[in-house]
């Protein structure tokens, strides 16, 4: 799934993915000295709630009705759906969806950041230094690193890049479906 989420991803135009997410007006990003995002555009900040009007638990068809869904990959085993979306965060999020109800908020770009400041880019040692003890380096069984930081029954999972070095993919949700899908576990 991982792999579908940058191979979609890549398929976006440049432009799309790296222009700034959220009116210049409004952006006044600023890092506190411990790397904490003080403020931001409102679709700066990704987090285990989700990103913007992208709420984990949200219904598809309700974010279908509402025009945030821009297109629908066919469904996948267990009733997994993947999305684009539409609006400042066009290009920038991929969704998965299961059972109708979003599970998973997952972009390639930067922004957003998490809300400590991490973001696709960093080294794995600069996520260390960033989390300090809150988190830390798993593999899988096919020997893929991440970076893991479980918020209560919800996961911050950083993947990485299959042609540079560091954390190509961020995404975050319930830790039974983005930690199991990484571990390579059933997620149905």
């Amino acid at each position: 799934m991982l792999a579908l989420g940058v191979l979609v991803t890549a398929a976006v135009p440049a432009s799309a993915s790296t222009r700034a997410v959220g009116p210049a007006s409004t952006e006044r990003v600023g890092l506190t000295s411990a790397g904490t995002v003080m403020d931001g555009p409102a679709g700066s900040v990704l987090s285990v709630r989700g990103a913007g009007p992208y709420r984990i638990g949200a219904r598809l068809q309700g974010l279908q009705e509402a025009g945030l869904i821009d297109w629908v990959a066919p469904p996948q085993e267990c009733d997994v759906v993947f999305t684009g979306v539409t609006g400042d965060w066009s290009g920038v999020l991929i969704l998965a969806f299961r059972a109708g109800r979003l599970v998973e908020v997952g972009t390639a770009t930067a922004p957003p950041r998490s809300p400590v400041g991490a973001s696709v880019g960093m080294g794995w040692s600069q996520l260390e230094d960033v989390y300090g003890g809150r988190g830390r380096l798993i593999y899988n069984n096919d020997g893929e690193q991440a970076y893991v930081v479980r918020i209560g029954s919800r996961v911050e999972l950083y993947t990485g890049h299959p042609i540079r070095d560091g954390v190509g993919y961020f995404q975050a949700g319930p830790a039974n479906f983005v930690l199991k899908n990484f571990m390579g576990e059933s997620v149905c």
